[in-house]
């Protein structure tokens, strides 16, 4: 079964060149985005508002071992790609291998890249590989009590005991 907006590196830059080429504004945010919840949701519905495409790159599942350690993530690359694919703000999704996006934004040169609020522009490497193409970072407003690590955490304490 095809998975039309799950695109490699080489797929995600062809249709970042056509898409500039219709003179469409791409908006990229990147994350692990492992246990989706409704702070997601509201933050990519954000992003995707400040464009005409919103391409999500999301890290493979050895680059978030490395950031987020061996427990980590919960849901595998496929399975994280698959539930952002259904979301209908998302147009592309793309999976990166580095530990930081640089280079998929390099190669995508958004007009707009779009993190979260709770990220200050000043420790966002992201920001350097976006300004080097004439893109600007946007901060969208973080979602207070949603976080991918409050819901582990909320399940352990809930489950964590029960065999």
């Amino acid at each position: 079964m095809s998975k039309p907006k799950i695109k490699n590196s080489e797929e995600i830059e062809k249709i970042s060149r056509e898409l500039k080429n219709q003179n469409k504004k791409i908006v990229t945010t990147n994350g692990v985005f492992d246990i989706l919840h409704a702070g997601h949701v509201k933050y990519l519905q954000s992003a995707k508002s400040m464009g005409d495409c919103l391409i999500v790159a999301i890290n493979s599942d050895s680059s978030v071992k490395k950031i987020k350690g061996n427990k980590r993530p919960i849901n595998n690359e496929r399975d994280r790609a698959d539930v952002l694919e259904a979301m209908e703000c998302v147009d592309f999704i793309t999976i990166f291998e580095e530990e930081e996006p640089s280079a998929i934004l390099e190669a995508i040169k958004p007009e707009i890249h779009a993190k979260g609020g709770d990220y200050g522009k000043g420790r966002m490497v992201e920001k350097k590989a976006v300004e080097k193409n004439n893109g600007k970072v946007v901060l969208v407003k973080f979602e207070e009590g949603y976080s991918t690590t409050g819901t582990i955490n909320k399940i352990l304490a809930l489950y964590g005991n029960n065999k």
